[in-house]
């Protein structure tokens, strides 16, 4: 059930997009946002270690999770805590989120967080021990605000995975990764007004905007 969106949410044309394919059905999605106003790299790094939590959303207090997109996010959960206990480099997270609200392009997936710090995060799903989905997000400080780099990469690299590279294609056809890039810079360009807010503690984040 999605919420009221509270915030504009970025066009696609906001951001700088590329994807690129290779052989045996790989591809990688690269999306240079625009600058997030407001946002720092411990920002950030705050919000992925708390994602569990919840947050005042206009008259609400919802998870965190649902706040990001009211749209397109439905679930987060943490599958596995990391060795050290919470959500950090070695947990996994378990997503469930259908791109555009649209039910034909729901995802629920969960993956293992390989890196969170507050240069980013990287969250990777393996066969036989090879990385066949990786998703990546880097930012850092910027004179305009965070600078927010998000790479996805679809497909192993070992042509013995092949197979597994046709079943992540016919799982990930091109509209619902088209459905994914949109969905992807919508998120990102919420936090813009989600992070701040949190910062300052405003009982109402709606009206900061």
């Amino acid at each position: 059930m999605s919420r009221p969106v509270l915030y504009p949410l970025r066009s696609v044309d906001t951001a700088t997009v590329h994807v690129t394919r290779a052989p045996h059905r790989r591809r990688r999605v690269t999306i240079d946002h625009r600058p997030l106003a407001g946002v720092t790299p411990a920002m950030l790094l705050d919000w992925f270690t708390h994602l569990g939590e919840t947050m005042t959303y206009g008259d609400e207090v919802i998870d965190r999770y649902l706040a990001w997109h009211p749209i397109d996010h439905i679930r987060w959960e943490l599958d596995r805590p990391a060795p050290g206990g919470g959500a950090a480099d070695g947990a996994r997270f378990r997503m469930v989120e259908a791109f555009g609200g649209r039910p034909e392009f729901t995802i629920d997936e969960v993956a293992r967080v390989e890196k969170l710090d507050e240069t980013g995060i990287r969250l990777v799903k393996r066969a036989a021990g090879a990385v066949f989905f990786q998703l990546e997000h880097t930012w850092s400080a910027g004179a305009d605000g965070a600078h927010y780099v998000t790479v996805m990469d679809l497909g192993a690299r070992s042509t013995l995975l092949s197979p597994v590279n046709r079943l992540v294609a016919r799982h990930f056809p091109e509209d619902k990764l088209r459905a994914w890039i949109r969905h992807n810079i919508e998120e990102v360009g919420q936090l813009e007004y989600l992070l701040p807010a949190l910062v300052s503690g405003e009982a109402e984040p709606a009206q900061r905007a």
